[in-house]
């Protein structure tokens, strides 16, 4: 599986094949060549204009939650505390990661230290924390010269899971997340996962009748200075998957057929 996948993506960048092998899975017609991509800027330039890396900048805080209308198929207004100056190079429009989830800044008061967002009744629904005032774990939409510190992550929440244990290991803490059953595919030992907008390595992965439990060790820097203190057994916690597991699946398939995959 893992060798149809490498071919595939070599064929999708333009790469010549190197060996014999999965030709089941070649397509029938040759692809074109796409364009070099050289890191990060290439990446961004090629399509993608918000893009996260699971590096949180700031712990901020949801000071108000307002109703944007009546029913239930409305969204909410959330107004975001800031640590003084995170807002100076903001500016109406630019997104921003909250808890893992990109919104997009529609007022600002950079003197005050708050931004506001609009989320939608849908978005609410399949994010967690979201929906009341607390901490939030905070990133800007990368630049193309920025560092890559995590993984690629596109602040698009996959599904929500459920803390089982977060307790001190040593100096450090285990972080146990239940995630859904769905999800279960795209996590492996090794791995980068996002939770709550952190960037971390899946330790252990133990498949059960119920969902995939993952298991993190967090050292003391990322529970300091961000919003993962707050969590306790039973939390929800916002999930997404690596991007590059989610194209990799999505091209084998695609491209293969029926009979030539291999689980």
């Amino acid at each position: 599986m893992l060798r149809a996948a490498v071919a595939q993506l070599d064929r999708v960048l333009g790469y010549e094949p190197r060996g014999r092998g999965f030709e089941s899975c070649q397509p029938r017609q040759p692809v074109p060549k796409a364009p070099q991509i050289h890191g990060l800027r290439g990446f961004l330039l090629l399509g993608s204009d918000r893009m996260f890396t699971g590096i949180i900048t700031a712990v901020g805080r949801v000071a108000e939650v307002r109703a944007l209308g009546a029913s239930s198929a409305h969204g909410k207004q959330l107004v975001i505390e800031t640590p003084p100056g995170y807002l100076d190079d903001v500016g109406l429009g630019d997104s921003i990661a909250l808890n893992g989830a990109c919104m997009t800044a529609t007022a600002i008061d950079a003197q005050a230290g708050r931004f506001a967002i609009d989320i939608s009744a849908e978005s609410l629904a399949r994010t967690a924390g979201l929906d009341r005032p607390g901490p939030v774990n905070l990133e800007k939409a990368l630049r193309a010269h920025d560092r890559l510190g995590g993984h690629i992550v596109s602040g698009h929440v996959d599904g929500i899971g459920q803390v089982t244990q977060f307790a001190p290991v040593g100096e450090s803490w285990a972080l146990h997340i239940l995630a859904p059953r769905e999800l279960a595919r795209y996590l492996a030992y090794k791995g980068s996962v996002t939770v709550n907008g952190v960037s971390l390595t899946v330790n252990q992965v133990d498949d059960q009748p119920g969902g995939c439990e993952i298991r993190i060790n967090l050292i003391p820097h990322t529970v300091q200075n961000t919003a993962l203190h707050t969590l306790t057994a039973g939390s929800a916690v916002n999930l997404e998957i690596d991007l590059i597991a989610r194209y990799v699946e999505r091209m084998l398939s695609s491209a293969c057929p029926e009979s030539a995959r291999s689980y």
